[in-house]
């Protein structure tokens, strides 16, 4: 026993093990009847994409992720307007749609606009009534028949990559010296107001002119 207020010791050393045992025999079924399941969905929605609606172009949270770019909810009323869609037609031809957020930048919605009129453009819309006259927007039969279901996700978002140029070092960039350059600024910085008085002193007195300081050259460094 341990002196102080302790807890009394009760270890349990031997455990019913097997009891607590997680296995994993049925991971290929689970993985088969996953598969089965998209290929059902994919049935049941055709023509529409299986992998879900077309999404907007939104930025990370916080100033540690803010320069990535992901997938957000859905589009704002005002990328609605801008690409000429309400947000009940909107839904009913494959677009997400968040009532909440809102644009705070007019790039981001520039970009949500065009994404959009991207989307419109490739979209065949199937008409409502086959035996009807085609509405506005409504592709031909001809057209219908063209079309293939989209089983990824529709217009994925892509981070950029940075392209790096690769160019040899010049002879003034390796002679150039950091800490030279920035001790000659204190220095100027510091001497900027006695350079002045000097300056002015011997505009009044051309006798004196010999006498004004000179600014000086960072001295080459020895070999």
């Amino acid at each position: 026993m341990g002196k102080g207020n302790n807890m009394v010791p009760n270890a349990h050393f031997h455990k019913w093990w097997q009891r607590h045992i997680r296995t994993w025999f049925n991971q290929p079924a689970r993985k088969f009847r996953r598969r089965q399941n998209r290929i059902k969905k994919a049935k049941e929605i055709f023509p529409r994409p299986s992998a879900g609606p077309l999404r907007p172009v939104v930025r990370c949270p916080t100033v540690r992720y803010h320069t990535k770019v992901r997938a957000g909810r859905g589009f704002t009323a005002a990328e609605l307007k801008g690409a000429g869609l309400t947000s009940g037609f909107a839904k009913t031809i494959g677009i997400a749609v968040d009532r909440r957020r809102r644009n705070k930048s007019v790039e981001q919605r520039q970009i949500n606009i065009q994404r959009l009129k991207e989307y419109r453009n490739k979209l065949i819309l199937f008409p409502i009534h086959e035996k009807r006259k085609l509405q506005k927007g409504e592709a031909p039969p001809e057209t219908c028949k063209l079309a293939t279901q989209v089983k990824r996700k529709v217009m994925p978002i892509r981070n950029p990559k940075p392209t790096v140029t690769v160019r040899a070092i010049t002879n003034r960039e390796r002679k150039f010296s950091a800490f030279k350059t920035m001790k000659k600024a204190r220095s100027d910085a510091r001497l900027v107001g006695i350079r002045a008085k000097k300056a002015r002193e011997a505009s009044e007195n051309p006798e004196d002119i010999s006498k004004v300081p000179a600014t000086k050259e960072p001295k080459k460094a020895k070999k």
